[in-house]
């Protein structure tokens, strides 16, 4: 019988973990022998402060020489780029690197002056471009977006001349008056409050619909804006939609879910900080967790009984209901805000009072805000009594929080119209002479403005509010307090997808609010900006990571979707604004218009007759029968060829399990063979 090296509990290599024989005792280390395979290569993409594999004990408690002198191979590193193949780059990024690398050595080898100083040149700008992108928060879209509204729509004002001023009292018509400049001598609580309301001296200014005169040029300009930024935004959440479904695709195919993908490539080699490898670590224990959950859960859902699934249908059921009542007593609720705002503004003591007159401004306001305050969590102690996966609870959680807020802002623009066209009846008393509610809202574009205005600055007080009063104590308490009522209340979760549905929410209002509050979207532009800051010095500050996080997969495709939807939604007020609600006959630029949409083809009969007829044919049956036929050709031919790659694809797919249980079969069968020769 041959000998075997005999192991002792004590022979540890110096990683810790792997034993040794004792004949290996004095060869190659196993720290030695790791750093030699090809995988060691990552660790300069590391960082400094990250230590070698298999450092000792004494390695680590010398750890600040250790770190020093990484620090110093980093630089060097820095100072001489590295070949483009060996940057952890994607593969169009490594070619720009080899590219720009050339360019270099061309100009170096040159020895032209001119060459050396455009060397200089390229050099700075790309300095100066990389700290720019410091500063950048996010991608300038919406900002580019926020200044095309306000082009499309200050311009025009101010090149036809100086816009005139409010109407005044004397002027006749039999739609009342409109004066909202305010008569007398004016606080400064006043012009305060004004400012937080939209009103005074706001209200007659380039922030809402009142203020722009009634031009053709200007007509036209302001409702084109609205179609042409509308459209850019479709676009771009189509776009992205697309490229995040077909990441979603793949993520969740059955290549990718594998507990294998997990364990073996799931690591990233580019962490650097205990902190970053915790929570990478939490991360993947945390998907892994979900797993298996769901293999479980699969499998107790495969053998229930009928009782069994009776029981859980009825506590599902039981538990929808208990949402429903939620949800509908909190749309009642904003509904009933929205009505009673008019009726309390007429009651002396709320005039006499400018602070009691604000509470009831911003009364619809208070009352979305709180049901998308306290209603959320309320959904997250639902969702685990309803025995779903983990994953599939985030999803309805977001689901409900998202039917919340947006079918919410729906409700008060219900409201409103129901005030603006006196509930549908155009014989009633007050919609009778001008097709509208012209005694309460004598310019209804602009009350809808201000709602919308309301509405994006009280969340932004309610999150300045939330982190100083709730985020901020918490955090100080938890601090104070490590005993039980610390570990109790506990430090904030940054939860990214109810951050992600708060700016969703922001940017429908501001999708709504646009045609109604022109400069709006530089509004929310700024808002965004602060929000931004204010939340990363609470991220690194107060709060804690998710406990449970929403798969990036799903969240690719998700909340594109979302948007999408918030889009839709917006579009359908602003449409049937535009389309069916006559103008205000008092304020804004389409004055005397039987509709606002009545502006366009009264500016097309204008142009010459060949660009008309040419206009008016995109409209008719000519145009639209063979433009839907080539549609369908296209749509036919883009499905045909999507079911040929999918079948391909599934045919590789066969292939690649195919080839897998010819892995396994083989190593089973070398296993057997090894284990057949080496017995005795």
């Amino acid at each position: 019988m041959d000998e075997r090296p005999t192991w002792e509990p004590e022979a540890w290599g110096s990683s810790g973990g792997w034993p040794v024989p004792q004949e290996a005792r004095a060869g190659p280390s196993l720290s030695s022998v790791l750093n030699e395979l090809p995988s060691a290569a990552t660790l300069r993409y590391r960082g400094p402060g990250v230590l070698p594999w298999g450092a000792s004990e004494e390695e680590e408690e010398d750890g600040e020489r250790n770190i020093q002198a990484i620090a110093e191979a980093t630089q060097k590193e820095l100072e001489e780029p590295l070949p483009s193949r060996e940057l952890p780059w994607p593969m169009q990024a490594r070619r720009a690197h080899r590219q720009s690398h050339a360019r270099d050595q061309v100009a170096q080898g040159s020895g032209s002056r001119s060459a050396q100083w455009a060397l200089r040149l390229r050099r700075s700008k790309e300095k100066m471009k990389a700290g720019l992108s410091t500063l950048q928060p996010w991608s300038w879209t919406l900002k580019r977006i926020g200044v095309l509204k306000a082009c499309m729509t200050l311009l025009p004002t101010w090149l036809e001349g100086t816009p005139p001023g409010p109407p005044g009292p004397d002027i006749s018509s039999p739609c009342g008056f409109y004066n909202p400049n305010p008569q007398g001598l004016v606080t400064f609580p006043t012009h305060l409050f004004n400012l937080l309301s939209g009103e005074g001296f706001l209200e007659w200014s380039p922030l809402f619909y009142g203020f722009y005169p009634p031009r053709p040029r200007l007509a036209v300009t302001y409702l084109c804006s609205v179609f042409v930024i509308g459209l850019l935004y479709l676009l771009l959440i189509l776009h992205r939609s697309v490229s995040g479904l077909k990441q979603t695709l793949l993520a969740e195919s059955g290549t990718l879910t594998s507990y294998s993908h997990r364990v073996f490539t799931a690591w990233d080699f580019g962490l650097c900080g205990d902190v970053h490898v915790r929570l990478r670590q939490r991360s993947i224990l945390y998907e892994l967790q979900v797993e298996l959950e769901e293999a479980v859960v699969r499998r107790q859902a495969a053998v229930r009984t009928l009782g069994q699934q009776a029981r859980v249908w009825s506590v599902r059921i039981l538990l929808n209901l208990l949402v429903l009542a939620l949800l509908g007593a909190a749309f009642y609720g904003v509904y009933w805000a929205t009505g009673a705002t008019v009726e309390l503004q007429e009651m002396p003591p709320v005039q006499q009072m400018p602070l009691l007159k604000l509470g009831v401004d911003y009364l619809p306001s208070i009352f979305i805000s709180g049901v998308n305050f306290l209603l959320p969590p309320v959904f997250k102690l639902i969702a685990p009594l309803e025995g779903y996966t983990r994953s599939r609870q985030i999803v309805f959680i977001l689901l409900r929080t998202v039917f919340l807020r947006l079918a919410s802002l729906l409700v008060l623009l219900f409201s409103l119209w129901d005030q603006i066209t006196c509930g549908g009846k155009a014989e009633a008393e007050k919609c009778k002479i001008c097709g509208y509610n012209f005694k309460e809202l004598p310019c209804w574009e602009t009350r809808l403005g201000q709602e919308m205005y309301k509405l994006l600055l009280f969340d932004l007080l309610t999150g300045v509010a939330v982190m100083l009063l709730i985020q901020f104590p918490r955090k100080l308490l938890c601090g104070l307090c490590p005993g039980a009522l610390g570990r109790v209340v506990g430090t904030q979760e940054f939860q990214v997808p109810d951050e992600v549905l708060g700016l969703i929410y922001a940017q429908t209002v501001v999708w709504v609010g646009s045609f109604f509050c022109p400069l709006l979207p530089l509004l929310n532009t700024a808002k965004f900006l602060l929000l931004f800051c204010l939340k990363k010095l609470t991220l690194f500050s107060t709060c804690s990571p998710a406990s449970r996080t929403f798969r990036a997969s799903t969240a690719n495709f998700f909340f594109p979707m979302v948007l999408l939807l918030g889009l839709a939604i917006s579009a359908v007020p602003v449409l049937y604004s535009i389309f069916l609600i006559p103008p205000s006959k008092l304020c804004g630029p389409f004055q005397g218009q039987s509709s606002i949409w009545a502006q366009i083809p009264e500016s097309i009969s204008s142009l010459p007759q060949t660009v008309q007829n040419f206009l008016f044919f995109l409209g008719t049956q000519a145009f639209a029968v063979p433009l839907l036929l080539i549609s369908s050709i296209l749509m036919a031919y883009t499905v045909a060829l999507a079911n040929s790659y999918g079948r391909l694809i599934s045919e590789l797919k066969r292939q690649i399990e195919t080839e897998a249980r010819n892995k396994v079969f083989l190593a089973q069968r070398a296993v057997a063979l090894s284990s057949a020769n080496g017995a005795p």
